[in-house]
């Protein structure tokens, strides 16, 4: 919840940076691009939040907590590099959609070996 209230705030810095009052979502470039990277990030995080759950939970603590920290600083380089130029966001953009199917590998095995393992 943290990383998504750093974003929020970021976005909130921009708009008085920029003068661009709610609800608009246009403006300057590097308001948009904030603003846009804030967004993608919390759409993302149900996601993420889910598998690590589920990973925690039925595979183990230590290894979907390891993920999710790396995770975490993924999506905040993400962010990072997102408001410096569109460009900055795909090495970080990439390594976090990599994490992501590796907790979703670490739930599914951790679902079949908790239901079909005796």
């Amino acid at each position: 919840v943290l990383p998504l209230a750093y974003f929020s705030l970021q976005v909130i810095y921009a708009r008085r940076k920029y003068k661009i009052s709610p609800p608009e979502t246009a403006g300057h470039p590097e308001f948009e691009r904030i603003f846009r990277a804030q967004a993608n990030c919390s759409e993302y995080f149900p996601i993420f939040i889910s598998l690590l759950w589920v990973a925690g939970i039925f595979f183990h603590q230590g290894v979907a907590a390891a993920c999710g920290l790396l995770y975490l600083y993924t999506r905040f380089k993400y962010f990072q590099g997102y408001a410096m130029a569109a460009q900055g966001r795909l090495g970080p953009l990439y390594a976090s959609a990599w994490l992501l199917w590796l907790l979703i590998g670490l739930a599914v095995a951790g679902l079949l070996a908790h239901f079909l393992l005796p």
